[in-house]
C-alpha cells in the first residue's frame, strides 16, 4: 500500500524519530537481499533511500552511504552508524558535505579517518584538522597530497614522526620544504628527498655528496643526474652506491659501460648483466621542477631547518 503523500515529504520531520532520538526505520518490503537490491538500484527515489538508512541491515546502510546521489539526510546519521564500514562508506563518498568530513575526520576508527583523506570532498578545512591529529598516519596521508597547502607543508617540515616527514620529503611540490628537509638529520627524510623528482639539480648535487650510503643509493636508483655528479658517483667509495648505478635505469649508457670496468667483481658484473626493464629501480624520467599550483606564490612556505 501506498502511504500517504504528507508522511513521504515530511522527511527528517518529528514523526521520523522514536523517544531515544534515533532515526526511526519504516519497515520496507522484501527481505534483506531485496531492500539491498533497492539500495543499490539508480532508479531508487531519495525518499526511500532516506528510509533504508535506517534499515536494520548494515549491508544496506553502506549501500546507501556509498551512493554519491543519496540525499544529505540520508548521509548525516550514517556518519555516527554503529558498523565502521557504513561511516567508512560515508568517509569515501565524494557527496559527503564538508561538516561530515569533519566529523568523520576526527571518528574514533583509523581506517574512517584514512578514507577521509582520499575523499575529493576533502578541503583546506579539512586538511588544517588533519595537520593537528595525533593519528600519524593520517598526517602522513596529508603529507603525501598534491594540492597541500605550503604553510601546511611548511608545518609537518617539524612533524615529530620521521616517517610523516619522509612522505612529504618524496611528494612536495614546495622547494623551501625540499631545502629545509635536505638538513633533516633523519636518514630516512633525506631518503624521502632522494625519490622526489621535484629537485632541483643543485639539490641532487647536494644528495649525490650526502654523507650516508643509504641517500647516495636511493638518488642514483630514482633520478637522472648532472654529469659531474655521475663522474663523481662513478668512483664512490661505497660499493653498494656502484651496484645501484649499474643496475639503475635513469644511468646513461656511458656511464654504465664506465662501471664495466669497475675494480670490483660484483659492480662489473651488475653493469655488464644490465638489461633495460629488468630492474626494481623508482624510475622518475621527467622531473617537474619548478612545478607549482596556481596561485601559489614564491615564498610562502616556511623554511627553518631541522
Amino acid at each position: 500500500m501506498i502511504a500517504p503523500m504528507g508522511k513521504q515529504q515530511d522527511v527528517g520531520g518529528p514523526d521520523r524519530h522514536n523517544g531515544s532520538g534515533s532515526t526511526a526505520y519504516r519497515e520496507i518490503g522484501g527481505g534483506a537481499d531485496a531492500r539491498l537490491a533497492l539500495a543499490q538500484d539508480p532508479a531508487t527515489p531519495q525518499m526511500t533511500l532516506f528510509d533504508l538508512s535506517s534499515d536494520p541491515s548494515p549491508a544496506v546502510r553502506k549501500a546507501v552511504a556509498s551512493r554519491t546521489d543519496a540525499p544529505a539526510q540520508a548521509l548525516r546519521p550514517l556518519t555516527r552508524d554503529p558498523d565502521r564500514h557504513v561511516r567508512e562508506a560515508v568517509a569515501k563518498n565524494p557527496s559527503t558535505s564538508v561538516a561530515n568530513l569533519l566529523r568523520l575526520v576526527k571518528d574514533a576508527d583509523r581506517w574512517v579517518r584514512w578514507a577521509v583523506a582520499s575523499n575529493p570532498a576533502c578541503d583546506e578545512s579539512v586538511r588544517r584538522v588533519m595537520s593537528e591529529a595525533p593519528d600519524k598516519e593520517l598526517r602522513g596521508l596529508l603529507a603525501e597530497m598534491r594540492d597541500l597547502e605550503p604553510d601546511l607543508a611548511a608545518r609537518l617540515v617539524d612533524d615529530v614522526s620521521p616517517e610523516v616527514r619522509e612522505r612529504l620529503a618524496s611528494h612536495t611540490h614546495e622547494p623551501d620544504v625540499i631545502t629545509a628537509l635536505l638538513a633533516d638529520r633523519t636518514v630516512r627524510v633525506r631518503k624521502g628527498v632522494a625519490r622526489n623528482p621535484r629537485t632541483t639539480a643543485e639539490q641532487r648535487s647536494a644528495l649525490a655528496q650526502d654523507p650516508v650510503v643509504d641517500v647516495r643509493v636511493a638518488l642514483v636508483r630514482a633520478l637522472e643526474l648532472d654529469e659531474a655528479d655521475l663522474e663523481r658517483l662513478v668512483d664512490d667509495r661505497s660499493v653498494q652506491v656502484r651496484v645501484a648505478m649499474a643496475k639503475s635505469e635513469v644511468v646513461p649508457a656511458h656511464i654504465r659501460r664506465a662501471l664495466e670496468r669497475d675494480p670490483d667483481d660484483m659492480v662489473a658484473s651488475a653493469a655488464r648483466d644490465f638489461r633495460p626493464g629488468s630492474g626494481s629501480s623508482p624510475v622518475v624520467r621527467a622531473p617537474r621542477v619548478g612545478h607549482r599550483r596556481p596561485g601559489s606564490g614564491p615564498g610562502r612556505p616556511g623554511g627553518a631547518a631541522r
